[in-house]
C-alpha cells in the first residue's frame, strides 16, 4: 500500500545536501517526527510512548546494575544486597528497574487491548500486530530471566517449575528443558544462561520495536474509527491527519508526565507493594515456598496453565484420543502458550468487515467482559491452587478461549455494526467542530 501523499525532507544548507547523500539520518528523523497522524487519535494512543521510555529506562538501569551484579549461585544473592546497600543510588536504581518492568507489562496490555478493540490487528497491519506480539513474547522470556537473578526463593522456586513445564512437552520438551538448566536441575549454568538472555534479549526488542515502528509507517496509524486516511491526493490526506510533531508528540509528552508522577510516587513510597517477600530471602533447594507465584504479569497465564486440571473433560478426552500422550500437566502447558499464541491469531479469526468496536453494539459487550475475564485470571492466578478458584479459574480460561474462537467469528456474521463516518475528518468535525463547520451527531451514540 502506497504511504499517505506528505511533504518529504528537502535539505538546504550544504552540510546537510553532504550529509544526506551520505547518510540520509536527518531524512528518517523527519519523516518519522513529521509523519501524518490521524487527527481523532484519542488517549488510548499514548502507550507507545510509555513503552519507548520503559525500554530505554529498562536498559539503562540494567547496564548499570550489571556492573555491581555477580551472575554465580552463591554470590548473585549477597551481590543484590550489595547493590541495595553499598552502592550509591544503587537501591533507587534496583527500585526503579523491578518497577519499571511493572510499568512495562502494564502499558503493553493497555496497548494490546487498546488494539484489540480498535481492530488494529485487521489488514493491513496484521504484520504490525504479529511484529508486536513477538516484542511481548521477547517481553515475558526477559522479565522471567530478570526474575531469577536475584537468587531469592521465589526467584529459584519460579525458575525451578517454569522451566520444568517445558519439560512436560512431549519429544523435543526435555532437550529444551536441559538446554534452559544447562544440566539436571537449577543451578549455576542456569543463572548464567538467564543472566546473559536477560541482559542480551532487551537489545533483540529494540530491533523488533524498529521493524515494528517501521512496519505501521509503512500502512499508516490506525484510529478510533478505523477508518482510513484518504491517499488520493496530499491536500485531502491534510484533512484527514496532523503531523506528528509537534501535536501527538506534546499530547504524549503530557501523558508521560502524568503517569510518571505516579510511578516515582510507587518507586518512593511503596517500591515493594508489586513484589514477593520470599524473594528476600537467600534460594535454598531444600525449602519450597507454601505457595509459588510468579511476577504479576504472568498470572493470567499461571492460572490458565493451573485450571485444566485431571478431572476436567477435555482434558479427558485429550488424553483419551493421544492415547495418554496429553496428561492434565502436558495439556495444561498447551494452554498457556495457546492463550498467547491465540493473540497472534485475531486478525484471521476476527471475521468482521468493521474494524473498529466503537461501532459493533454486541462486540463491545463481548470484549468488556474479556477485559473483566483478564483481570480475574490475574487475581485467580495469585490464589491457591483449590476449591473454588480451580472451578473459577477453569470458567475464566474456557471464556479467554472461547471469546477468541467462537465468540469472535461469530459475531462478524450475526453482528449488525452502526453506521461508520465516511471520513477521518468527518469524524473529527462531530467530536470537535468549529465556528465554520457546524456541529454533527456522531454515529455512534455511546462515543
Amino acid at each position: 500500500m502506497a504511504g499517505i501523499p506528505h511533504d518529504h525532507y528537502e535539505p538546504k544548507t550544504r552540510g546537510e545536501k553532504w550529509l544526506n547523500k551520505r547518510l540520509p539520518i536527518l531524512g528518517l528523523l523527519y519523516d518519522t517526527l513529521m509523519i501524518p497522524t490521524p487527527k481523532n487519535l484519542n488517549w488510548m494512543w499514548i502507550w507507545g510512548i510509555v513503552l519507548t521510555f520503559c525500554l530505554v529506562l529498562q536498559i539503562i538501569t540494567g547496564i548499570v546494575l550489571v556492573m555491581h551484579y555477580t551472575p554465580h549461585v552463591d554470590m548473585a544473592f549477597a551481590s543484590v544486597e550489595h547493590i541495595m546497600r553499598n552502592v550509591n543510588g544503587g537501591h533507587m536504581l534496583r527500585y526503579i528497574h523491578a518497577n519499571g518492568a511493572s510499568l512495562f507489562f502494564i502499558a503493553v496490555y493497555a496497548h494490546i487491548f487498546r488494539g484489540l478493540y480498535y481492530g488494529s490487528y485487521k489488514a493491513p497491519r496484521e504484520i504490525t500486530w504479529i511484529i508486536g506480539m513477538l516484542i511481548y513474547l521477547a517481553m515475558m522470556a526477559t522479565a522471567f530471566m530478570g526474575y531469577v537473578l536475584p537468587w531469592g526463593q521465589m526467584s529459584f522456586w519460579g525458575a525451578t517449575v517454569i522451566t520444568g513445564l517445558f519439560g512436560a512437552l512431549p519429544g523435543i520438551g526435555e532437550p529444551i528443558q536441559t538446554w534452559l538448566l544447562g544440566g539436571p536441575a537449577v543451578d549455576n549454568a542456569t543463572l548464567n544462561r538467564f543472566f546473559s538472555l536477560h541482559y542480551l534479549l532487551p537489545f533483540v526488542i529494540v530491533g523488533l520495536v524498529a521493524v515494528h515502528i517501521w512496519a505501521f509507517h509503512t500502512t499508516g496509524n490506525n484510529n478510533p474509527t478505523g477508518v482510513e486516511v484518504r491517499r488520493t491526493s496530499k491536500e485531502e490526506a491534510e484533512k484527514d491527519t496532523v503531523p506528528f510533531w509537534p501535536y501527538f508528540v506534546l499530547k504524549d509528552l503530557f501523558a508521560l508526565g502524568v503517569i510518571m508522577v505516579i510511578f516515582w510516587a510507587i518507586v518512593g513510597f511503596m517500591p515493594n507493594y508489586l513484589g514477593h517477600p520470599d524473594n528476600y530471602t537467600e534460594a535454598n533447594a531444600l525449602v519450597t515456598p507454601s505457595h509459588i507465584v510468579p511476577e504479576w504479569y504472568f498470572l493470567p497465564f499461571y492460572a490458565i496453565l493451573r485450571a485444566f486440571t485431571a478431572d476436567v473433560w477435555v482434558v479427558q478426552f485429550a488424553g483419551f484420543i493421544t492415547g495418554g500422550v496429553v496428561s492434565a500437566k502436558v495439556f495444561g502447558v498447551l494452554a498457556m502458550f495457546g492463550s498467547i499464541a491465540v493473540l497472534a491469531l485475531v486478525p484471521w479469526l476476527d471475521t468482521s468487515s468493521v474494524r473498529s468496536g466503537r461501532y459493533r453494539p454486541m462486540f463491545k459487550w463481548w470484549f468488556g467482559i474479556l477485559v473483566v475475564d483478564f483481570f480475574a485470571l490475574i487475581w485467580l492466578g495469585a490464589m491457591p491452587a483449590e476449591e473454588p478458584y480451580s472451578t473459577f479459574s477453569l470458567i475464566a480460561s474456557a471464556y479467554w478461549f472461547g471469546y477468541f474462537f467462537i465468540i469472535l467469528p461469530l459475531l462478524g456474521i450475526i453482528e449488525k455494526p452502526h453506521a461508520q463516518p465516511e471520513t477521518i475528518e468527518d469524524d473529527f468535525n462531530a467530536h470537535y467542530p468549529t465556528k465554520e463547520q457546524p456541529s454533527k451527531p456522531a454515529t455512534s451514540p455511546s462515543e
